[in-house]
């Protein structure tokens, strides 16, 4: 059966649409993320909710403006001093840790010798800036870089694998909490690719099978399940998904993802019932679906074993529109603290993101955008040529 399927014609055309086969890398290196993340342990929690440094620090092809670099070096001073403030400072000033960027040396009398070197320089450029006259004068940008290499050089970065690590998180900036931006959304793959997977195999398994039986059998089951969906299609879609989602506040289940799989595989079978219905309709007047009836066999087994076999191109579409659809319907409800509440996903992250943009800083809703953008759009390309290539009609 694998052979006659790699040598079909459907396969051979699907390989000769180069935009496809594109996509469908696209979608094979987010699910390796996603395996990464999720059976590897790439990623953990915990590195989508340490702090990395300050926060709202821009990513790195852009330059930060002289307010950023003062506020950052600004946030290390303080951690500096208030370590310094401790009952124990030898001990917080090694607690400082930022993915691997410690200080050189914890000794508090060391630290704060070198910390008053540097305090006041800063906070002259701190009361020019404030003052907005920074610009007037040229050498200003020479202090401030005097005042960086100085406050910045207390510490000493990771080498190595951790180094690379700590670069490739500060790659897309920090959140308003000094999180790692790009690490977050590398999470959310994972996140997304769950939900997406078992929403859409769930939804395309309920509504094959009753599409199925209400078409193959009709009757009072046919009634049934059009009754069924007739009503779930008469509740507004986003008015249904935040109800089956509230349900579960203050339950066990609250803060898990059985809320939002249960609001998505409610609503989500309803699509693949109705055409699968319609592709029954028409399979069952067939030849040798009228055959296999007439030579004994059970009509269960000839809807089992000859007519949905022959739906296997509509569920492969469906699927991959469920998919990209539950991931649109997470940063919905995400987005209304609806959806996903203990981890990262890119629903969470542009519900975070909304004081940020109002100060201008984009680099969270942007980063998030851009993951989510690109794996629908390579859904939707590859739904588009498994339809051109599997559908009977097309070929």
């Amino acid at each position: 059966m694998i052979r006659r399927f790699l040598g079909s014609r459907a396969l051979r055309k699907f390989s000769r649409d180069k935009l496809a086969l594109v996509s469908l890398v696209v979608i094979l290196l987010y699910l390796g993320v996603a395996g990464a993340v999720g059976f590897f342990g790439f990623i953990d929690r915990e590195d989508t909710t340490d702090r990395i440094g300050p926060d709202n620090q821009v990513g790195w092809f852009e330059t930060p403006t002289v307010e950023q670099r003062i506020h950052a070096l600004e946030f290390y001073l303080d951690q500096i001093d208030g370590a310094l403030g401790r009952r124990d400072p030898a001990k917080a000033l090694a607690a400082i840790d930022f993915f691997g960027l410690r200080l050189a040396s914890t000794d508090p009398d060391e630290v704060g010798e070198t910390l008053d070197e540097v305090a006041e320089p800063f906070d002259e450029l701190y009361e020019v800036l404030e003052e907005d006259a920074f610009d007037d004068d040229p050498a200003n940008e020479e202090r401030l870089g005097d005042v960086e290499e100085g406050i910045l050089g207390m510490f000493v970065e990771p080498e190595g694998g951790a180094g690379r690590f700590r670069r490739l998180a500060l790659a897309f900036g920090t959140d308003r909490q000094g999180r790692s931006i790009l690490l977050r959304a590398l999470y959310s793959i994972k996140v997304a690719v769950q939900i997406g997977l078992v929403s859409a195999l769930i939804s395309v398994l309920i509504g094959t099978l009753l599409g199925g039986a209400a078409a193959f059998f009709g009757g009072w089951v046919d009634a049934a399940v059009v009754w069924l969906y007739s009503t779930f299609s008469a509740i507004p879609y986003i008015v249904l998904l935040m109800v089956l989602a509230s349900m579960f506040l203050g339950s066990s289940y609250e803060g898990t993802l059985v809320p939002v799989y249960v609001a998505f595989c409610s609503t989500f079978w309803i699509g693949p019932c109705r055409v699968i219905r319609g592709e029954v309709m028409k399979l069952r007047e067939l030849e040798y679906v009228q055959a296999a009836t007439a030579v004994g066999f059970g009509r269960m087994r000839v809807l089992m074993k000859h007519v949905l076999p022959n739906t296997t191109h509509l569920m492969f579409i469906n699927f991959s529109l469920l998919f990209i659809g539950a991931i649109k319907a997470e940063v919905i409800l995400s987005f209304l603290n609806l959806g996903v509440k203990n981890e990262p996903s890119w629903g969470v992250m542009i519900n975070q993101s909304r004081q940020e943009v109002i100060s201008g800083f984009m680099w969270q809703i942007g980063t998030a955008t851009f993951f989510m953008f690109a794996l629908v759009l390579a859904f939707n390309v590859l739904s588009d040529a498994l339809q051109d290539a599997f559908d009977p009609k097309h070929v």
